[in-house]
């Protein structure tokens, strides 16, 4: 699965820019590590389920980006970050998913490369019914203070999703940094060139297990008649947001293979869930 490593690339540069004029590599305020994020379950689930890749070469999918859905009952609403759906319309294919790759900036091997190459070209366009809803959230420093709303907002997402349609497949995924220390944008509201910057402390590893631990309450569902999404993964990565690296956490507490939100478990059972639920569309 390359979701994970394009994502901890993908922040390796600071390509952000604020008003200060500073650059940095995550800024709280762009969800541009959400749209990496989302592009790389895309990715890896077009790989994995051959009949998504058929649907969308045969016109039957598109890709909706920051598409707003409504719960029908209570009339709320959300924005997606990404969504696979029927078509509304035709597609005129002028935005494609590969297209995005370079509309974020997000640096590819040649081996991922290669991957996204060989798949069917698929088409940003205007959504009919969704077929499967993405929502990624971060959480880099301030773990404590952040779980309520990181919790609430993956939550609700969810059940705005199956507001909408319960047919449609949920998937939550959530970024959380193992740093001991972070420097965030929202402490540094000046410009760096003339003072240093300020990071703030935090206390590791027990906020990253009180996240994971707040998590694993989210809410599953196994069927259509039940709460809770479809599927919900977890990357864990390190980097204080000071120019060097991010890295990808792979060691414990951080999900193992075969365990409960481990990235590469969610999306085959994503590709089961799609390749069970739409084989008829």
């Amino acid at each position: 699965m390359e979701g994970p490593a394009i994502l901890v690339e993908a922040l390796r540069d600071a390509t952000i820019k604020d008003k200060y004029g500073n650059r940095w590599q995550y800024h709280s305020r762009s969800d541009r590590h959400s749209k990496v994020a989302c592009w790389g379950i895309g990715l890896d689930l077009l790989t994995k389920s051959a009949l998504l890749r058929r649907h969308v070469a045969d016109g039957k999918v598109i890709l909706g980006v920051n598409h707003t859905m409504r719960d029908f009952g209570t009339g709320r609403k959300k924005d997606l970050d990404l969504v696979l759906a029927r078509p509304d319309g035709e597609p005129d294919r002028r935005v494609t998913f590969g297209q995005l790759a370079e509309r974020y900036t997000i640096p590819l091997t040649s081996a991922q490369r290669a991957m996204l190459d060989a798949l069917p070209e698929l088409p940003v366009a205007p959504v009919g019914a969704v077929l499967v809803a993405l929502e990624a959230k971060a959480t880099m420093t301030a773990h404590i203070r952040a779980l309520p709303r990181l919790y609430d907002e993956l939550n609700s997402s969810h059940l705005c999703v199956h507001g909408a349609s319960r047919q449609a497949l949920a998937i939550g995924f959530a970024i959380i940094n193992a740093s001991s220390r972070f420097a965030s944008s929202d402490m540094n509201k000046f410009d760096l060139t003339s003072a240093n910057r300020v990071f703030t402390e935090e206390p590791q590893p027990r906020s990253l297990v009180r996240t994971l631990e707040k998590l694993v309450e989210m809410p599953r569902r196994s069927n259509t008649r039940e709460t809770g999404f479809d599927g919900v993964g977890v990357v864990v990565i390190d980097g204080a947001n000071g120019g060097s690296p991010f890295k990808l956490v792979t060691a414990p507490p951080a999900p193992q293979p075969g365990e409960p939100f481990h990235y590469d478990g969610m999306i085959t059972r994503m590709a089961n869930e799609y390749d069970t639920s739409f084989s008829s569309i």
